[in-house]
Protein backbone atom coordinates (compact mmCIF):
# COMPACT_ATOMS: atom_id res chain seq x y z
CA UNK A 1 0.00 0.00 0.00
CA UNK A 2 1.34 3.41 -0.93
CA UNK A 3 0.23 6.59 0.80
CA UNK A 4 -1.56 7.83 -2.33
CA UNK A 5 -3.47 4.56 -2.78
CA UNK A 6 -4.54 4.63 0.87
CA UNK A 7 -5.79 8.20 0.54
CA UNK A 8 -7.62 7.40 -2.71
CA UNK A 9 -9.30 4.36 -1.14
CA UNK A 10 -10.29 6.32 1.96
CA UNK A 11 -11.59 9.32 0.05
CA UNK A 12 -13.23 7.73 -3.01
CA UNK A 13 -14.20 4.17 -2.02
CA UNK A 14 -14.73 4.22 1.73
CA UNK A 15 -16.04 7.76 2.22
CA UNK A 16 -13.74 8.56 5.14
CA UNK A 17 -13.52 12.25 6.03
CA UNK A 18 -10.49 11.67 8.24
CA UNK A 19 -7.89 8.90 8.32
CA UNK A 20 -4.81 8.25 10.41
CA UNK A 21 -1.73 6.78 8.73
CA UNK A 22 0.51 5.06 11.28
CA UNK A 23 3.49 4.73 8.92
CA UNK A 24 3.88 8.50 8.61
CA UNK A 25 7.19 8.30 10.49
CA UNK A 26 8.83 6.42 7.59
CA UNK A 27 11.09 8.67 5.48
CA UNK A 28 9.72 7.31 2.17
CA UNK A 29 6.15 8.09 3.27
CA UNK A 30 7.22 11.60 4.24
CA UNK A 31 8.88 12.02 0.84
CA UNK A 32 5.71 10.93 -0.96
CA UNK A 33 3.64 13.29 1.16
CA UNK A 34 6.06 16.17 0.50
CA UNK A 35 5.68 15.54 -3.25
CA UNK A 36 1.87 15.62 -2.97
CA UNK A 37 2.12 18.88 -1.04
CA UNK A 38 4.49 20.37 -3.61
CA UNK A 39 1.95 19.54 -6.35
CA UNK A 40 -0.82 21.00 -4.15
CA UNK A 41 -2.64 17.64 -4.17
CA UNK A 42 -2.23 17.61 -0.40
CA UNK A 43 -2.65 20.81 1.62
CA UNK A 44 -1.62 21.33 5.28
CA UNK A 45 -4.41 22.57 7.53
CA UNK A 46 -3.50 25.53 9.79
CA UNK A 47 -4.85 23.59 12.79
CA UNK A 48 -2.95 20.41 11.96
CA UNK A 49 -3.54 17.55 9.58
CA UNK A 50 -3.19 17.46 5.80
CA UNK A 51 -6.15 17.62 3.41
CA UNK A 52 -6.33 15.28 0.41
CA UNK A 53 -9.52 15.63 -1.65
CA UNK A 54 -12.41 15.00 0.78
CA UNK A 55 -10.21 13.37 3.43
CA UNK A 56 -8.08 14.83 6.23
CA UNK A 57 -4.87 12.91 6.89
CA UNK A 58 -3.64 12.57 10.48
CA UNK A 59 0.06 11.76 10.76
CA UNK A 60 0.66 8.80 13.05
CA UNK A 61 3.15 6.15 14.06
CA UNK A 62 2.78 2.85 15.93
CA UNK A 63 5.61 1.91 18.28
CA UNK A 64 6.34 -1.03 20.54
CA UNK A 65 7.61 -0.58 24.08
CA UNK A 66 8.70 -3.22 26.59
CA UNK A 67 8.91 -2.00 30.14
CA UNK A 68 11.26 -3.99 32.43
CA UNK A 69 9.67 -7.21 33.63
CA UNK A 70 6.60 -6.80 31.41
CA UNK A 71 5.40 -7.90 28.00
CA UNK A 72 5.49 -5.77 24.87
CA UNK A 73 2.70 -3.34 24.04
CA UNK A 74 1.86 -1.12 21.06
CA UNK A 75 1.06 2.59 21.20
CA UNK A 76 -0.22 5.02 18.57
CA UNK A 77 1.56 8.37 18.35
CA UNK A 78 0.04 11.27 16.40
CA UNK A 79 1.58 14.63 15.55
CA UNK A 80 -0.09 17.69 13.99
CA UNK A 81 2.37 18.59 11.22
CA UNK A 82 4.82 16.96 8.84
CA UNK A 83 7.64 18.98 10.40
CA UNK A 84 6.89 17.59 13.86
CA UNK A 85 6.51 14.07 12.50
CA UNK A 86 9.91 14.41 10.78
CA UNK A 87 11.34 15.56 14.11
CA UNK A 88 9.77 12.48 15.74
CA UNK A 89 11.42 10.30 13.09
CA UNK A 90 14.81 11.65 14.14
CA UNK A 91 13.92 11.02 17.79
CA UNK A 92 12.95 7.43 16.92
CA UNK A 93 16.09 6.87 14.82
CA UNK A 94 18.21 7.15 17.95
CA UNK A 95 16.03 4.59 19.74
CA UNK A 96 15.16 1.84 17.22
CA UNK A 97 16.93 -0.43 14.74
CA UNK A 98 15.09 0.49 11.53
CA UNK A 99 12.97 3.62 11.38
CA UNK A 100 11.67 2.61 7.94
CA UNK A 101 9.56 -0.20 9.42
CA UNK A 102 6.31 0.08 11.36
CA UNK A 103 5.62 -1.05 14.94
CA UNK A 104 9.31 -1.00 15.84
CA UNK A 105 10.39 -1.58 19.43
CA UNK A 106 12.01 1.56 20.75
CA UNK A 107 14.58 1.91 23.50
CA UNK A 108 12.50 4.28 25.60
CA UNK A 109 10.10 4.08 28.48
CA UNK A 110 6.45 5.02 28.24
CA UNK A 111 6.81 8.05 30.49
CA UNK A 112 9.64 9.34 28.28
CA UNK A 113 7.47 8.84 25.18
CA UNK A 114 4.51 10.59 26.81
CA UNK A 115 6.66 13.55 27.79
CA UNK A 116 8.15 13.85 24.31
CA UNK A 117 4.76 13.77 22.58
CA UNK A 118 3.35 16.33 25.02
CA UNK A 119 6.26 18.66 24.20
CA UNK A 120 5.40 18.40 20.49
CA UNK A 121 1.62 18.82 20.91
CA UNK A 122 1.22 15.16 20.04
CA UNK A 123 -1.27 12.53 21.14
CA UNK A 124 -0.63 9.03 22.51
CA UNK A 125 -3.28 6.30 22.34
CA UNK A 126 -2.70 2.76 23.64
CA UNK A 127 -3.42 0.43 20.69
CA UNK A 128 -5.77 -2.59 20.63
CA UNK A 129 -5.63 -2.58 24.41
CA UNK A 130 -6.99 -6.08 25.19
CA UNK A 131 -5.25 -8.05 22.45
CA UNK A 132 -2.95 -10.82 23.74
CA UNK A 133 -0.57 -9.94 20.92
CA UNK A 134 0.97 -6.72 22.28
CA UNK A 135 -2.05 -4.99 23.75
CA UNK A 136 -1.56 -3.02 26.98
CA UNK A 137 -4.00 -5.11 29.03
CA UNK A 138 -3.49 -8.25 26.98
CA UNK A 139 0.29 -8.44 27.23
CA UNK A 140 1.73 -5.77 29.49
CA UNK A 141 -0.27 -4.58 32.51
CA UNK A 142 -3.39 -4.93 34.64
CA UNK A 143 -3.92 -1.18 35.04
CA UNK A 144 -2.99 1.90 33.02
CA UNK A 145 -1.04 3.39 35.92
CA UNK A 146 1.23 0.33 36.01
CA UNK A 147 3.15 1.67 33.01
CA UNK A 148 2.05 5.21 32.09
CA UNK A 149 0.51 8.42 33.36
CA UNK A 150 -3.28 7.97 32.92
CA UNK A 151 -3.80 11.75 33.13
CA UNK A 152 -1.99 12.13 29.80
CA UNK A 153 -4.18 9.52 28.09
CA UNK A 154 -7.48 10.83 26.73
CA UNK A 155 -8.36 7.83 24.59
CA UNK A 156 -7.75 4.11 24.13
CA UNK A 157 -8.21 1.95 21.05
CA UNK A 158 -10.52 -1.00 21.69
CA UNK A 159 -9.20 -3.35 19.01
CA UNK A 160 -11.14 -5.65 16.71
CA UNK A 161 -11.96 -8.28 19.35
CA UNK A 162 -13.61 -5.95 21.90
CA UNK A 163 -16.48 -3.50 22.06
CA UNK A 164 -17.77 -0.78 24.38
CA UNK A 165 -19.84 -3.24 26.43
CA UNK A 166 -16.68 -5.16 27.28
CA UNK A 167 -14.33 -2.23 27.84
CA UNK A 168 -16.68 -0.33 30.15
CA UNK A 169 -16.48 -3.20 32.63
CA UNK A 170 -13.18 -1.61 33.70
CA UNK A 171 -14.08 1.45 35.76
CA UNK A 172 -10.68 3.08 35.11
CA UNK A 173 -11.65 3.42 31.45
CA UNK A 174 -14.87 5.34 32.12
CA UNK A 175 -13.19 8.72 31.72
CA UNK A 176 -11.43 7.67 28.50
CA UNK A 177 -12.76 8.13 24.98
CA UNK A 178 -12.97 4.88 23.04
CA UNK A 179 -11.70 4.85 19.47
CA UNK A 180 -12.46 2.12 16.95
CA UNK A 181 -9.85 2.00 14.20
CA UNK A 182 -9.39 -0.33 11.24
CA UNK A 183 -5.82 -1.49 11.99
CA UNK A 184 -5.80 -2.07 8.23
CA UNK A 185 -2.88 -3.77 6.52
CA UNK A 186 -4.61 -3.85 3.13
CA UNK A 187 -6.84 -1.45 1.20
CA UNK A 188 -9.94 -3.62 1.56
CA UNK A 189 -9.78 -3.45 5.36
CA UNK A 190 -9.78 0.35 5.56
CA UNK A 191 -12.97 1.44 7.30
CA UNK A 192 -13.87 -1.90 8.87
CA UNK A 193 -13.91 0.12 12.10
CA UNK A 194 -14.35 3.87 12.44
CA UNK A 195 -16.15 6.54 14.48
CA UNK A 196 -18.52 9.40 13.80
CA UNK A 197 -17.16 12.53 15.50
CA UNK A 198 -18.74 15.83 16.51
CA UNK A 199 -16.32 18.56 15.43
CA UNK A 200 -16.37 21.94 13.73
CA UNK A 201 -14.25 20.65 10.84
CA UNK A 202 -11.88 17.76 10.19
CA UNK A 203 -8.41 18.74 11.46
CA UNK A 204 -5.93 17.70 14.13
CA UNK A 205 -6.93 20.21 16.82
CA UNK A 206 -10.64 19.47 16.43
CA UNK A 207 -9.83 15.77 16.73
CA UNK A 208 -7.85 16.45 19.90
CA UNK A 209 -10.85 18.28 21.37
CA UNK A 210 -13.07 15.35 20.43
CA UNK A 211 -10.82 12.91 22.29
CA UNK A 212 -10.86 15.27 25.30
CA UNK A 213 -14.64 15.78 24.92
CA UNK A 214 -14.00 19.54 25.07
CA UNK A 215 -16.22 22.38 23.84
CA UNK A 216 -19.03 20.07 22.76
CA UNK A 217 -16.77 17.91 20.63
CA UNK A 218 -16.65 14.15 21.01
CA UNK A 219 -17.23 10.75 19.49
CA UNK A 220 -20.90 10.52 18.50
CA UNK A 221 -20.86 6.79 17.69
CA UNK A 222 -18.36 3.96 17.37
CA UNK A 223 -18.74 1.65 14.39
CA UNK A 224 -16.84 -1.51 15.15
CA UNK A 225 -16.32 -4.99 13.85
CA UNK A 226 -18.53 -7.48 15.67
CA UNK A 227 -16.06 -8.55 18.40
CA UNK A 228 -16.64 -12.26 17.71
CA UNK A 229 -15.10 -11.66 14.28
CA UNK A 230 -11.85 -10.44 15.83
CA UNK A 231 -8.76 -12.64 15.63
CA UNK A 232 -8.34 -12.89 19.40
CA UNK A 233 -11.87 -12.79 20.83
CA UNK A 234 -12.04 -16.34 22.21
CA UNK A 235 -9.45 -18.38 24.11
CA UNK A 236 -8.22 -20.84 21.50
CA UNK A 237 -5.62 -23.55 20.95
CA UNK A 238 -2.88 -22.28 18.67
CA UNK A 239 -2.34 -25.75 17.20
CA UNK A 240 -5.78 -27.23 16.43
CA UNK A 241 -7.71 -23.94 16.80
CA UNK A 242 -10.31 -25.50 19.07
CA UNK A 243 -12.11 -23.04 21.39
CA UNK A 244 -11.18 -23.67 25.00
CA UNK A 245 -13.02 -23.21 28.30
CA UNK A 246 -12.04 -20.22 30.41
CA UNK A 247 -11.32 -22.40 33.44
CA UNK A 248 -8.82 -24.60 31.56
CA UNK A 249 -5.31 -25.42 32.82
CA UNK A 250 -3.48 -24.01 29.81
CA UNK A 251 -3.34 -27.32 27.91
CA UNK A 252 -5.68 -28.04 25.01
CA UNK A 253 -7.99 -30.95 25.98
CA UNK A 254 -8.38 -31.82 22.29
CA UNK A 255 -4.78 -32.16 21.10
CA UNK A 256 -2.69 -31.73 24.26
CA UNK A 257 -0.87 -28.67 22.93
CA UNK A 258 0.24 -26.17 25.58
CA UNK A 259 0.38 -23.00 23.44
CA UNK A 260 -3.07 -21.65 24.22
CA UNK A 261 -3.85 -18.04 23.27
CA UNK A 262 -5.95 -16.30 25.89
CA UNK A 263 -8.93 -14.54 24.37
CA UNK A 264 -9.92 -10.91 24.83
CA UNK A 265 -13.26 -11.97 26.34
CA UNK A 266 -11.46 -13.96 29.04
CA UNK A 267 -8.97 -11.17 29.74
CA UNK A 268 -11.77 -8.63 30.19
CA UNK A 269 -13.47 -11.01 32.61
CA UNK A 270 -10.25 -11.23 34.64
CA UNK A 271 -9.80 -7.45 34.86
CA UNK A 272 -13.42 -6.33 35.18
CA UNK A 273 -14.56 -4.59 38.36
CA UNK A 274 -18.04 -3.76 37.03
CA UNK A 275 -20.92 -5.82 35.66
CA UNK A 276 -21.94 -5.51 32.03
CA UNK A 277 -24.22 -2.64 31.11
CA UNK A 278 -22.65 0.10 33.27
CA UNK A 279 -21.60 3.06 31.10
CA UNK A 280 -20.58 6.67 31.83
CA UNK A 281 -23.05 9.32 30.60
CA UNK A 282 -20.73 10.49 27.82
CA UNK A 283 -20.34 7.05 26.23
CA UNK A 284 -21.77 7.01 22.67
CA UNK A 285 -23.52 4.03 21.08
CA UNK A 286 -21.41 1.21 19.67
CA UNK A 287 -22.73 0.00 16.33
CA UNK A 288 -21.55 -3.51 15.51
CA UNK A 289 -20.95 -3.96 11.81
CA UNK A 290 -19.91 -6.75 9.48
CA UNK A 291 -17.81 -5.43 6.58
CA UNK A 292 -18.75 -6.57 3.10
CA UNK A 293 -15.70 -8.79 2.71
CA UNK A 294 -16.84 -10.85 5.74
CA UNK A 295 -20.37 -11.44 4.41
CA UNK A 296 -20.91 -14.83 2.71
CA UNK A 297 -21.89 -14.58 -0.95
CA UNK A 298 -20.53 -11.04 -1.33
CA UNK A 299 -17.32 -11.58 -3.28
CA UNK A 300 -15.05 -9.10 -4.99
CA UNK A 301 -17.13 -8.81 -8.18
CA UNK A 302 -20.31 -8.31 -6.17
CA UNK A 303 -18.63 -5.64 -4.06
CA UNK A 304 -17.49 -3.82 -7.20
CA UNK A 305 -21.09 -3.71 -8.47
CA UNK A 306 -22.24 -2.32 -5.13
CA UNK A 307 -19.51 0.34 -5.06
CA UNK A 308 -20.39 1.46 -8.58
CA UNK A 309 -24.08 1.72 -7.68
CA UNK A 310 -23.95 3.19 -4.17
CA UNK A 311 -20.51 4.73 -3.76
CA UNK A 312 -19.02 4.04 -0.35
CA UNK A 313 -19.09 0.94 1.82
CA UNK A 314 -20.74 3.01 4.58
CA UNK A 315 -23.69 3.67 2.30
CA UNK A 316 -24.01 -0.01 1.46
CA UNK A 317 -23.71 -1.29 5.02
CA UNK A 318 -25.90 1.27 6.77
CA UNK A 319 -28.06 3.32 4.41
CA UNK A 320 -29.09 1.42 1.26
CA UNK A 321 -32.38 -0.48 1.58
CA UNK A 322 -32.95 -4.11 0.60
CA UNK A 323 -34.86 -3.32 -2.58
CA UNK A 324 -32.07 -1.07 -3.85
CA UNK A 325 -29.45 -3.70 -3.04
CA UNK A 326 -31.46 -6.45 -4.75
CA UNK A 327 -31.72 -4.42 -7.93
CA UNK A 328 -27.93 -4.61 -8.25
CA UNK A 329 -26.84 -7.94 -6.74
CA UNK A 330 -30.00 -10.03 -6.52
CA UNK A 331 -32.33 -10.94 -3.70
CA UNK A 332 -30.12 -13.53 -1.97
CA UNK A 333 -27.06 -11.30 -1.55
CA UNK A 334 -29.25 -8.32 -0.64
CA UNK A 335 -31.03 -10.32 2.05
CA UNK A 336 -27.72 -11.50 3.52
CA UNK A 337 -26.43 -7.92 3.72
CA UNK A 338 -29.60 -6.78 5.48
CA UNK A 339 -29.42 -9.69 7.96
CA UNK A 340 -25.78 -8.80 8.66
CA UNK A 341 -26.77 -5.16 9.21
CA UNK A 342 -29.43 -6.24 11.70
CA UNK A 343 -27.03 -8.51 13.60
CA UNK A 344 -29.08 -11.58 12.74
CA UNK A 345 -26.37 -13.79 11.25
CA UNK A 346 -24.62 -16.37 13.42
CA UNK A 347 -20.89 -15.83 13.96
CA UNK A 348 -18.24 -18.40 14.87
CA UNK A 349 -15.83 -16.59 17.19
CA UNK A 350 -12.25 -15.95 16.15
CA UNK A 351 -9.20 -16.81 18.21
CA UNK A 352 -5.44 -17.50 18.16
CA UNK A 353 -4.90 -15.15 15.23
CA UNK A 354 -7.74 -16.41 13.03
CA UNK A 355 -10.74 -14.21 12.22
CA UNK A 356 -14.22 -15.32 13.18
CA UNK A 357 -16.59 -16.45 10.43
CA UNK A 358 -20.05 -15.26 9.51
CA UNK A 359 -22.54 -18.06 8.91
CA UNK A 360 -25.28 -17.86 6.28
CA UNK A 361 -27.86 -19.11 8.79
CA UNK A 362 -29.68 -16.75 11.15
CA UNK A 363 -28.64 -16.96 14.78
CA UNK A 364 -31.09 -18.39 17.30
CA UNK A 365 -32.43 -16.62 20.35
Amino acid sequence: MTLTRILEEASERKGMEMIGIIDAHAPEVQEELAELMERRQAVPHPLGGIAYKQTMLLLGCEVEIKEPGRGEAHFLCYLPTLDKMSRFTRWLSARCKNVNLSSQRIAAGLHELQEYLASQEGILIPAHIFTPHKGLYGSCADRLADVLDPALVNAVELGLSANTEMADRLSELHDKTFVTNSDAHSLSKIGREYQAIRMAEPCFEEWRKALQRADGRGVAANYGLHPRLGKYHQTTCQSCHAPLPVEGDGRCPHCGYKAVVRGVAERVEQLADLPAGVHPPHRPPYVEQIPLEFIPGVGRKTREKLYQAFGTEMNILHRTDEEQLASIVGEAAARTIILARAGKLAISAGGAGTYGRVQTCEKRG
